[in-house]
């Protein structure tokens, strides 16, 4: 069947990367599949692009993903970009698709689900009262109060360390403008952002934990990070600020059904946090790494 990719260009780009946008259809025009590249233009990622690529169920195995791949593939390289990510469930056709396809699997992650009608609340109350010698938590809602700013974004490094196995994912680089930027593009989806914040008696900010919840207080919210910085790990701080997330979103959102959250397999911290708390496992998914 003959196909045709149509370029698309993304109209808005965001704070911290624009968007590429192929789509594929038929000698009718009907739509057979699509593929999105996000380009990364934060300064430590110039080099990465990320890939989203769907092709219709009854489309498939005649030739369309691969069509709609290597048009991405030559506008990545075209851009620059050294790195192509993507990420498929494990054992779903996405997977064999982009394994057979020159990527190879640099990260496995775990998706959780906490049921806040399951959760056992009482235990997770007790592990919020614990004390935490001069430590204190520290929340808001929306854009990061302005005596917290520059604390708040210096405390982001949290992250640099986070792992990701042999993902080329680069360096992300914080600072006040893209804080602010961050929890804006969170409020124009409509969304409400929460953060749970630790620090020390002088005020400094040395951990965070973000939680995305929908406009209307339903469904399931989405857990964004949760990083502690070095220098203070060891005192059970991202145990304590996930607590007080998953309470805080409790009260504040009581029809809310669940929390969602992702883990790198290799984040073995992280991840007994969350089996702590009583997140439980939905899936598995793979990210992927084509090396151009």
């Amino acid at each position: 069947m003959p196909q045709r990719i149509t370029a698309l260009t993304d109209p808005e780009p965001g704070a911290s990367s624009r968007r590429l946008a192929w789509l594929a259809s038929d000698d009718e025009g009907v739509p057979l599949g699509s593929a999105f590249l996000r380009l990364f233009t934060r300064t430590g990622q110039e080099h990465l692009a990320e890939l989203e690529l769907a092709v219709h169920l009854s489309e498939r195995r005649q030739g369309v993903g691969t069509r709609l791949l290597e048009a991405a593939a030559a506008a990545a390289r075209a851009q620059g970009r050294r790195s192509v990510l993507a990420q498929a469930e494990d054992g779903s056709p996405a997977d064999l698709f982009l394994a057979a396809r020159g990527f190879r699997r640099v990260l496995a992650l775990t998706y959780a689900r906490l049921s806040l009608d399951e959760a056992d609340l009482e235990r997770i109350d007790g592990i919020v009262a614990r004390p935490h010698g001069d430590y204190r938590l520290v929340e808001w809602d929306g854009t990061v109060p302005d005596r917290l700013a520059a604390g708040f974004a210096a405390s982001r490094r949290a992250m640099d360390d986070m792992p990701m196995d042999g993902t080329d994912y680069g360096t992300v680089v914080w600072d006040v403008d893209r804080v602010v930027a961050a929890a804006a593009a969170v409020a124009e989806r409509g969304e409400l952002l929460h953060t749970v914040a630790v620090s020390t008696a002088d005020g400094t900010i040395v951990g965070f934990s973000e939680l995305v919840v929908p406009g209307d207080g339903r469904g399931d919210a989405q857990h964004y990070g949760t990083g502690v910085l070095p220098e203070h790990r060891g005192h059970g701080l991202g145990l304590w600020m996930k607590a007080r997330s998953v309470r805080r979103a409790r009260e504040r959102h009581p029809a809310l059904g669940g929390l969602l959250t992702d883990t790198a397999d290799s984040n073995t911290h992280m991840r007994a946090v969350n089996d702590t708390l009583g997140y439980l496992p939905t899936h598995k998914a793979v990210e992927y790494q084509l090396d151009l």
